[in-house]
């Protein structure tokens, strides 16, 4: 269910990670559906296990498995995959393109954060072990060219962020609980973070100097699912608690475009329940 609504909330022209509609067809893991005739016209093979993470990069819709291999589809192809990459030793359990579709983060239960592009073929271009758990956040900034974030499991807790230019870790911060969600906002230079064990929190920070913004509170287990609304203000967060909640964390777009960098956050800690 969380899966199904999380991809139905991003925009219908957007190739996004973990959900998107590509014109009225949506992918859910490995599928392709028809939304408007609500069934499935289009199932890609190739994994040999649950596939645990995507990322839409136009007509490329990569996939990250707990049989440890990413995989390029295009969909405008009959092949079921264009594509394999191997790398990581466990799961696959975090996919990212950036925003200019040249670069892809991946993050494993094995704690590594790979970096790879179809231009380098197999080979990752960059390797990252700092990590002390499994890397299933992962956001790239609308606002700055290169700049990587990620965040680690319970035995790690930390947020990094990553000059991928020069492939060097610019700063880490230890938030206290499981890292399980990270994503800019749009309309300006702010982090949403959502949190497991212990605390089960959302987190909004102002970036660069991760000031904490907000704690919002209210599921009583890990937050496993985030998604942004169209026009960037609002969030909704699953957990296993089996509820989604509505955050208006971020003011309209126009009051951003003064000085996106600048501006402190118009926040407004509202949430509705859904089952």
């Amino acid at each position: 269910f969380f899966f199904f609504f999380f991809f139905f909330f991003k925009q219908k022209t957007a190739y996004e990670i973990s959900a998107c509609l590509v014109g009225s067809e949506m992918c859910i893991r490995d599928r392709i559906w028809d939304v408007q005739q609500q069934k499935q016209v289009r199932t890609m093979d190739g994994h040999l296990d649950r596939v645990s993470s995507c990322a839409w990069n136009e007509s490329i819709l990569s996939t990250g498995s707990k049989d440890r291999c990413i995989l390029h589809h295009d969909i405008r192809s009959s092949e079921d995959y264009m594509m394999k990459l191997l790398g990581h030793k466990q799961e696959v359990c975090g996919l990212k393109w950036s925003f200019d579709g040249k670069q892809l983060a991946s993050g494993g239960n094995d704690n590594k954060l790979f970096l790879w592009n179809l231009q380098s073929g197999t080979m990752p271009l960059a390797k990252f072990s700092d990590h002390q758990a499994a890397v299933k956040a992962i956001a790239w900034s609308p606002h700055q060219y290169g700049l990587l974030a990620s965040g680690g499991g319970t035995a790690d807790r930390c947020i990094k962020f990553w000059n991928t230019l020069t492939c060097e870790c610019t700063m880490s911060l230890d938030t206290g609980s499981q890292v399980c969600n990270l994503m800019f906002s749009k309309n300006g230079n702010e982090l949403v973070s959502t949190h497991g064990y212990s605390l089960n929190q959302i987190i909004l920070w102002k970036c660069p100097r991760m000031a904490k913004v907000a704690t919002l509170t209210g599921h009583t287990y890990r937050v496993l699912y985030l998604s942004m609304s169209p026009d960037g203000e609002t969030i909704v967060t699953g957990a296993g608690d089996e509820t989604l909640r509505f955050w208006n964390v971020f003011p309209p777009a126009k009051e951003r475009s003064a000085n996106v960098f600048g501006c402190s956050s118009g926040l407004i800690p509202t949430s509705m329940d859904v089952r």
